[in-house]
């Protein structure tokens, strides 16, 4: 069983506890790649390489007969706040608050500018937003939205000879989205205005993939359209059950609580190593290889701390 993690400076102020500390100490330790892109990498064989979020979760919104289409971008509604210094990512999708009532006010204003560009917007689902483009379209690095939240978006922004009309196409966008009656009617209800798209994730549904996990246990969309892709058991992260000897991919990126993850998942893994093997994969490329045998290690320190 693998579990991916996040980096192992979100644990930086947390005692680790003994039981976990012991098995940390006296396990193999490896280094890969940094990022969720090298850590997805190192757990699903893509071709042709990359991790095309955009199509990955298209397929598991519509199907493999629409999905391959064409190309596609993640527009994800978001909202931004100015600040003294520029304007922060504060939300996007999900953690804006969306519902089917916000795609019917707002997509109807949204879809003649982005036609006029040439591009097909549509809302499968109410916190994913796509654009279908050429499978040949030449696309900027557009940043994932876990590496943008927070930080102020002039830092994210693309760059290199195709930026500029998508620079000019998300001002339009705010321009609309900041003049539109229904934002509000969102903040007096109490919600945040939705006043920007989050363009990411561009890419052509991969031809293949496959993993040495046959099951995967995610709440990532995009993991979720992987698993679908290869033919492999895809399950809420919800359905994992302690205890049971899965040789499975569990996928902890998204959970938020340090102690939480310490105390509900990696010290019950940790356990489940005195009878076989467990990985704890970091997003920072850190790696701890737990197998049975090294509970006789006695002589190893305990790790004093993750980070």
């Amino acid at each position: 069983m693998t579990l991916l993690l996040p980096s192992t400076v979100r644990f930086a102020s947390s005692t680790l506890p003994m039981a976990l500390s012991k098995r940390l100490g006296r396990a193999d330790q490896g280094q890969g790649g940094v990022g969720e892109l090298a850590l997805l990498a190192r757990h699903f064989d893509v071709l042709p390489r990359g991790w095309p979020a955009a199509a990955l979760t298209r397929l598991l919104d519509t199907g493999d007969e629409d999905v391959r289409l064409g190309a596609w971008l993640r527009v994800d509604p978001a909202h931004i706040r100015p600040d003294i210094n520029g304007a922060r990512l504060l939300g996007i999708g999900r953690t804006v608050g969306l519902d089917q009532d916000d795609v019917e006010a707002l997509l109807p204003a949204l879809k003649p500018l982005f036609g006029d560009f040439g591009f097909q917007l549509d809302a499968p689902h109410p916190t994913r937003w796509y654009l279908r483009l050429p499978r040949e379209a030449k696309l900027p690095a557009f940043a994932a939205p876990e590496d943008a939240l927070g930080d102020d978006i002039f830092d994210h922004l693309p760059d290199g000879p195709e930026a500029r009309r998508w620079r000019i196409l998300q001002n339009e966008v705010q321009v609309l989205l900041h003049n539109h009656p229904h934002n509000a009617a969102r903040l007096a209800s109490g919600r945040v205005a939705v006043n920007a798209l989050w363009f990411w994730g561009s890419g052509v549904l991969p031809d293949a993939l496959s993993s040495d996990a046959l099951t995967i246990f995610s709440d990532d969309s995009a993991v979720q359209g992987a698993a679908r892709l290869g033919k492999l058991q895809g399950m809420p992260l919800s359905a994992f059950q302690h205890g049971t000897e899965h040789d499975a991919l569990v996928d902890l990126r998204g959970q938020r609580d340090p102690r939480q993850l310490l105390d509900a998942w990696l010290v019950p893994a940790a356990r489940l190593a005195d009878r076989r093997a467990v990985t704890f994969d970091f997003a920072d490329g850190r790696a701890f290889h737990l197998r049975p045998g090294q509970r006789w290690r006695i002589w190893r320190r305990p790790l004093a701390e993750l980070a």
